[in-house]
């Protein structure tokens, strides 16, 4: 059983994974279990190349990011399990006893995170409830989004980035991932606002 999982390892999805990982050594997050499904082959960023996202040098490949960011994850916060060559298929049960069901296995988790952008149809069976037409993407190009309340879809479910109804901007989609991330801490820490930064010594 994990304490979270989170689905698709896009921008959103790594950028929460990173924001929990680095909470590690927290009293309330210390033994907690993550775990991020990294099927990615879908992910918008594979023909991306970034000239305008903060903190990321001109000319950099989408392509690139998706493989650096991951071993970002592997070598600062190893304890985070990938998930490699699964798909999520379905979700069913409730907050706290969540089962996701993959092309390959079956996954147990408190909290599950759906970071896998807005291409239609959506694909995981079990939330086709909370599927709307994309708030700020032109109608035309057809995206979709899950209904939420500041990420929140349901008890336990939370929808990240472009699929939580945001605009496909990288640093748009890394923030909204952060911020999925520190709602959870804030929720594990009893309610207490979570914020986690690194900082030189002094």
């Amino acid at each position: 059983m994990f304490d979270v999982l989170i689905i698709g390892a896009g921008v959103s999805g790594v950028s929460c994974a990173l924001i929990l990982g680095s909470a590690q050594n927290k009293p309330f997050a210390i033994d907690k279990k993550i775990a991020i499904v990294a099927h990615q082959k879908a992910s918008s960023l594979q023909n991306a190349i970034f000239n305008n996202a903060y903190g990321i040098p001109a000319g950099k490949l989408g392509s690139e990011l998706l493989e650096e960011s991951l071993e970002h994850l592997t070598q600062s916060y190893p304890h985070i399990q990938q998930i490699h060559g699964e798909k999520a298929l379905s979700i069913s049960g409730e907050a706290g006893n969540f089962t996701i069901t993959t092309n390959k296995s079956s996954i147990q988790a408190k909290i599950v995170v759906i970071a896998i952008g807005a291409g239609n149809p959506f694909t995981i069976e079990g939330l086709e409830s909370f599927v709307m037409p994309h708030q700020k993407v032109a109608p035309e190009k057809n995206r979709i989004q899950l209904k939420n309340t500041d990420h929140l879809v349901a008890e336990g479910i939370y929808a990240a980035g472009v699929l939580a109804g945001h605009r496909s901007q990288l640093s748009i989609a890394a923030g909204s991932g952060a911020s999925v991330a520190t709602d959870i801490l804030t929720l594990w820490n009893n309610g207490n606002p979570v914020q986690v930064h690194d900082a030189l010594g002094k």
